[in-house]
């Protein structure tokens, strides 16, 4: 079965998230470009493009890319943390990202599990 990915409520969660991120990663300090920023960044885009790249695929392929979407969702987690730790965003903005992370997470877990029935 085919999917229309941008009618999938985890791809537009996961854009939202992305652009989150980007805004957020603007503020870093400069020598953070080529490290966290990146990384953050890169785990973001992630998870909506592999929902993308998926969704035309037959189901046993989209959960595969699925389940890379999860997993980039589960490092960027960890990089907004680090970020925190580091004091580049606050304690209200890490709750609020790490919040959508967390819903996006359950949401996508819930996806594949009908998709394997």
């Amino acid at each position: 079965m085919k999917h229309n990915f941008k009618n999938l409520k985890i791809w537009i969660l996961s854009m939202e998230i992305t652009s989150d991120i980007h805004k957020i990663t603007l503020e870093f300090p400069k020598n953070e470009i080529y490290g966290l920023v990146s990384q953050m960044n890169r785990a973001a885009v992630s998870m909506p493009s592999n929902i993308a790249e998926g969704s035309n695929r037959g189901n046993t392929h989209f959960i595969h890319f699925i389940n890379i979407s999860l997993g980039s969702s589960f490092e960027l987690q960890t990089q907004l943390l680090i970020a925190f730790q580091n004091r580049y965003i606050t304690d209200e903005k890490t709750i609020e990202i790490e919040n959508k992370i967390i819903e996006f997470q359950k949401m996508t877990t819930g996806f594949i599990s009908k998709l394997e029935v």
